[in-house]
């Protein structure tokens, strides 16, 4: 065996190194300094993120194992966006890290994290399917035990049991797909996959439906998203940010990457349709349900819903500027979303309430993260001129891209839903700044340096990514370079 190959995985190779320097030191120093864990942890992966940004892209496809692992330009570009996310989700949580409840857990909660994302990234280079279940499972496992982390609550108990069994069952319709498929092409390779001739196989259209249904949960899509709401209230709120970002931005790229390329020959015939309707119901049922919450956690669960719909729009391009959209749509979305929950978590640290009553007068006391919530609902909402308008409007070109009038009506019903969405995003800023009541239930508190460093990070993406088009342009150009091979299969 050639070991050089596992240079080609520089990426991988980093993120393990910075895991065992967590477990190292989290072993092995001294029980007097317990809260320098967490500066070590965000310090190291702060400079990983970086290093990501500074070390110039791969300019070809290489590959390792066979063929088994690939990396290009844009999955290079599309870890880099899931390193910005982890690392903000890690500042955020400094303060919940280095409470007293997480003085023995602290370094599993940031070793599980890192293995988790490990598992991601597997996911994105994976061009067989026997490396993407191993990233799949790295990816999913652990994270029951960060919505488990809290032990001493019934609703994490709870929470951790719907995902993990969830989890075990979309994994087992995934790979019974999986299994049809390898029946009817005689191979796991991605490429070799879409080489195979078919035809009208009802197993195919079997075998497609459960491949959806595995990503679906992944994803949150309707009606796989049962577990959403009650995972994303029992988790503790950072790993509820880390689900609601990082998770559903690994697994959109790679349902991208394996409806196309693998699939992608049998669009017209087989899943076209299944797509449009998931990604309807998607976004309706999302936005209807997110009228009805009065806790802030699970308010953003079904508006995450909603978004992945959204997200979704990119996928059924096939294109390189589908590709490009979806990345920068869930750039945009982890700054957004993460600005939310920053203000959650900061108030829910300081006070416990994670109730949208609480908010009420919130300005009053508390204008920074007022504004700071204000600017994600409107950025979620896609008003102009923040980064989320740009988002939308960058994944709804692409989606009406290839000009049939089925996608024209999907797009506008896409369209009508955010006048839906904008009415329950805009409660939350009444309750903030209209609502009035004689003694606000949030007194006035200063925030940490890591949760304030964190928010502000998400107000600078917020409002300067949509308006530098280079960044956009980035993404697209990355989406082009050495993939051409994706979309001329998707466009047979």
């Amino acid at each position: 065996m050639d070991y050089s190959q596992f240079l080609v995985m520089h990426q991988e190779i980093g993120l393990l190194v910075l895991i065992l320097l967590i477990f190292l030191f989290d072993t092995f120093s001294s029980r007097q300094v317990p809260r320098g864990l967490s500066m070590f942890s965000v310090c190291l992966f702060g400079l990983l993120t970086v290093g990501g940004f500074v070390f110039p892209w791969d300019k070809a496809v290489a590959s390792a194992f066979g063929g088994m692992y690939v990396t290009s330009p844009v999955m290079v570009a599309i870890k880099n966006v899931l390193n910005v996310g982890v690392f903000i989700v890690l500042l955020q949580s400094m303060n919940w890290a280095d409470g007293e409840f997480m003085r023995i857990r602290r370094g599993e909660f940031y070793e599980l994290l890192l293995i988790t994302l490990f598992g991601m990234y597997l996911m994105i280079s994976a061009r067989h399917f026997l490396l993407f279940i191993i990233g799949l499972e790295t990816a999913s496992l652990p994270l029951a035990a960060l919505v488990a982390f809290d032990k001493n609550r019934y609703e994490s108990h709870e929470a951790a049991v719907k995902y993990i069994l969830t989890a075990v069952f979309s994994s087992a319709i995934f790979m019974m797909g999986l299994s049809f498929v390898y029946a009817l092409a005689g191979t796991l390779y991605f490429n070799d996959i879409a080489g195979a001739c078919f035809g009208g196989d009802a197993m195919l259209i079997v075998a497609v439906a459960f491949v959806i249904a595995g990503f679906g949960f992944k994803l949150s899509l309707v009606p796989f998203h049962l577990w959403t709401a009650d995972v994303y209230q029992g988790a503790p709120t950072a790993v509820t940010s880390y689900l609601s970002v990082i998770s559903k931005g690994a697994a959109a790229f790679s349902f991208f990457v394996v409806m196309v390329q693998v699939f992608g020959p049998f669009y017209g015939k087989i899943w076209e349709w299944m797509l449009y309707a998931l990604i309807i119901l998607t976004i309706t049922v999302g936005n209807l349900f997110a009228l009805r919450q009065k806790n802030l956690k699970r308010f953003l669960a079904f508006s995450s819903i909603s978004q992945a719909g959204y997200i979704m729009l990119g996928v059924i391009s096939g294109s390189a500027q589908g590709l490009g959209s979806l990345i920068f749509y869930i750039l945009v979305y982890i700054f957004s979303n993460l600005a939310a929950f920053g203000v959650i978590s900061s108030i829910e640290n300081k006070t416990g309430r994670v109730d949208m009553d609480s908010y009420n007068n919130l300005y009053s006391t508390n204008p920074r993260l007022a504004f700071t919530m204000m600017l994600a609902m409107f950025s979620l909402a896609g008003i102009p001129p923040f980064a989320g308008f740009f988002s939308k409007f960058f994944i709804f070109s692409a989606a009406v891209q290839p000009g049939t009038p089925a996608l024209y009506i999907l797009t506008l019903i896409a369209l009508i839903n955010t006048i839906i969405s904008l009415y329950y995003y805009l409660l939350v800023v009444k309750a903030m700044f209209i609502k009035n009541q004689e003694e606000c239930v949030i007194p006035a508190f200063r925030s940490t340096g890591s949760e304030r460093l964190g928010m502000w990070i998400c107000v600078a993406g917020i409002i300067f990514v949509g308006l530098f088009s280079c960044i956009y342009n980035s993404l697209i150009s990355a989406a082009q370079m050495n993939t051409e091979y994706i979309f001329t299969l998707f466009a047979n």
